[in-house]
């Protein structure tokens, strides 16, 4: 009987994970949700913007042209009116965007989009619509402007300017996850920043918004890095309850990461 009863709970856990639609949810985000993958390419284009010290408005350019332009995904191939675009941004080496390995590089994709962003004067003050426009110089200028909500809210979650702005719903982690994984991760994105470990959680030294930034990029990495929780200035994101953002008691001045153990049989 009590087998009996284990294996049902366990089958039921089972369909309940096959139920969840992974996805991650901005505030304010109109509804416009992303799936995984494309949540950690906007960790990425957001956290480059602020590596380089670009405001929030830059990487809403840059999320809604790379959303118009490839989904927010890292495609191999190009279209009918650019046959060698690749990438993120769709960029062609053919017009000096770099070699097809650069373009096809989400670090280098993102760096040449602000390379030739910060040149338009006024930029910020522009519709993201027209500055993306006067980046890409596409054949569909007005096309940037269906993805401006979802890019401002994602871009302001990312940023670390909304606090608890970003949620992710995701079945359980079915690999190991590895804190000098992370570490490695978040410093190509963010640069060098102070970390430890401790057992199976990765510790960094950040406060305000930049823990913020350093917490939502780690939430929008969690299906890939096998992140099950992550905690910062009074708040925890938890992803077996998949409840959002709950408060917890957090040591101040730091964003603790924790990965998953090797996943039971």
């Amino acid at each position: 009987m009590v087998a009996g009863a284990i294996y049902t709970a366990v089958a039921f856990l089972q369909r309940s994970e096959t139920l969840i639609t992974e996805r991650c949810t901005a505030v304010g985000s109109g509804g416009d949700d992303l799936a995984t993958d494309q949540a950690a390419n906007a960790a990425l284009i957001t956290a480059v913007a602020v590596r380089r010290g670009l405001p929030a408005r830059a990487a809403s350019i840059a999320l809604a042209t790379s959303m118009q332009e490839s989904k927010l995904r890292n495609i191999g191939h190009g279209d009918q009116a650019g046959p060698d675009s690749r990438g993120l941004f769709q960029q062609r080496p053919s017009q000096g965007w770099g070699t097809t390995a650069q373009v096809m590089d989400p670090y280098h994709a993102s760096n040449a989009f602000y390379d030739a962003l910060v040149e338009i004067s006024g930029y910020q003050s522009l519709d993201i619509t027209d500055a993306a426009q006067q980046v890409q110089h596409s054949a569909y200028p007005g096309a940037y402007a269906q993805h401006e909500g979802m890019a401002r809210a994602f871009a302001s979650a990312l940023s670390g300017q909304t606090p608890a702005g970003l949620d992710c719903s995701l079945r359980s982690p079915d690999t190991a996850g590895d804190p000098a994984a992370v570490t490695a991760k978040l410093t190509a994105a963010l640069g060098d920043v102070p970390t430890s470990t401790d057992g199976r959680t990765l510790i960094v030294e950040a406060d305000g918004t930049q823990a913020w930034t350093v917490a939502q990029w780690a939430v929008a990495n969690a299906k890939a890095l096998s992140i099950i929780s992550v905690e910062v200035d009074g708040q925890a994101w938890n992803r077996q309850s998949r409840d959002g953002w709950q408060p917890a008691q957090v040591p101040a001045g730091q964003v603790r990461v924790t990965v998953a153990d090797t996943p039971a049989s």
